[in-house]
């Protein structure tokens, strides 16, 4: 049987913190309960040492501060009891910025102080102006929380609602409107091209359009992509080529042409554009026309049209249905229009935005979120305004109607009447 083990190394009671035994090396401190009286006696305790704190004046700590800063410095310098004013001026600046107040706002003279008598009147200075201080320390408080109250909130997320649309390409939409910017220039022709034709002028460019909106475009029921790209392509074409009337209306047929095989899913075929013209061209014409328009283009049709801008520009307005017609009518009268060349194709979408809000009355006409994706202020769009103006007054008169018989029917909420009387 095992012997049991002896208890010699067992520690003693006294080294585990017991209270009785005077030999324990470690001795454990019991802290009593703090009581209600206790709690109050040291609060009360710290708010008089801090009242008392408070009763000293500003200019007494400043004395204390500066008299500190003296002595020390004297005692660097072994005993010369002159200070060199440029060290005592940082000494100064120093204690100022540690007690919140201004470098120069105390009123003191900017040099040594040899006697307590001068030391003493620019203390008395400086409280006797505390109080204008406070004023104006309240008064900046005040502006500054007027200020904050005036900042303007942030922009709305026009493409919060695109997140999960990957056809949105929400990742990327910015910076494929800043390439758009930068490259809308080359959409462009120049606003007095037709000087450089012989044999046709802006009036048979508008009996053109006119006809391309109606016939091909209504009839063939196309999206206005193709509607404002076979546009572009007929004038960048037009502009360096010479064409002859004959051929005028060719040349309109085949730029649509191209348009709806680059915008179009289902595109109208070749013998329907044939059909359309009543037979006054041949398979042939239409091909060769095709083959020249794209070289003379150099195979560039991704280029930015009105429509690339009016898109997103009806997004930042958060458009209603009513908005977003007019703004399409007026941009499509702009079409007709040869005057409306001279503007880029991101302002003339801008303005006719700002004129459609105009005509309903909406307020305000431009606002921060446009200005800011437009990247036009509302100045800057007044000339394009008032030239869209005129192309809308006077939409129902003459015989290049096409436009606002489009827009007079149910289809297409009747808003060229809507306006008209507005």
């Amino acid at each position: 049987m095992a012997t049991r083990r002896t208890t010699s190394n067992r520690r003693a009671l006294g080294e585990i913190g017991n209270r009785h035994q005077t030999h324990a090396p470690n001795v454990i401190k019991v802290r009593r309960p703090i009581t209600r009286n206790k709690i109050g006696a040291e609060i009360a305790s710290d708010q008089n040492a801090q009242d008392k704190e408070n009763l000293v004046p500003r200019s007494a700590k400043k004395r204390s501060q500066i008299f500190e800063v003296q002595t020390t410095k004297a005692a660097r310098v072994d005993g010369d009891q002159s200070l060199a004013a440029g060290d005592l001026e940082k000494e100064l600046t120093a204690v100022n910025s540690e007690d919140g107040d201004r470098s120069h706002g105390s009123g003191c003279p900017e040099k040594e102080f040899t006697e307590d008598t001068e030391f003493l009147s620019c203390s008395e200075s400086s409280m006797s102006i505390e109080t204008e201080d406070f004023h104006e320390e309240n008064d900046s408080q005040e502006s500054r929380e007027i200020e904050m109250e005036e900042v303007e909130s942030p922009l709305p997320n026009i493409d919060k609602s695109d997140g999960r649309n990957p056809l949105a390409v929400v990742d990327y939409v910015e910076d494929i409107y800043r390439f758009y910017r930068k490259n809308e220039i080359t959409s462009c022709v120049p606003a007095d091209y037709m000087t450089s034709q012989t044999d046709i002028n802006h009036r048979m460019r508008a009996v053109l359009v006119d006809w391309l909106i109606e016939v091909v475009h209504h009839k063939f029921e196309l999206m206005h992509e193709t509607l404002f790209l076979g546009i572009n392509l007929v004038d960048r074409y037009l502009s360096r080529q010479g064409v002859t009337r004959k051929f005028l209306q060719l040349v309109g047929i085949t730029g649509m042409l191209i348009a709806c095989k680059y915008e179009e899913i289902f595109p109208p075929l070749l013998s329907d554009f044939i059909a359309i013209s009543a037979g006054a061209y041949t398979r042939e014409d239409v091909l060769k026309m095709e083959k020249s328009m794209l070289n003379t283009l150099q195979f560039n049709l991704s280029t930015p049209t009105p429509f690339v801008f009016m898109r997103r520009f009806l997004k930042a307005a958060e458009s209603d249905n009513k908005l977003e017609m007019v703004s399409f009518y007026l941009l499509e009268l702009c079409l007709v229009n040869y005057q409306m060349l001279r503007f880029p194709p991101s302002l003339l979408s801008a303005a006719a935005i700002y004129t459609g809000r105009v005509i309903l009355r909406m307020n305000p006409s431009w606002n921060r979120s446009l200005r800011h994706h437009c990247t036009y202020t509302e100045e800057q769009l007044q000339e394009c305004a008032m030239a869209i103006e005129d192309v809308h007054r006077n939409a129902n008169h003459g015989k290049l109607t096409a436009v606002y018989r489009k827009y007079s029917i149910s289809k297409h909420s009747c808003v060229a009447t809507l306006v008209k009387n507005c």
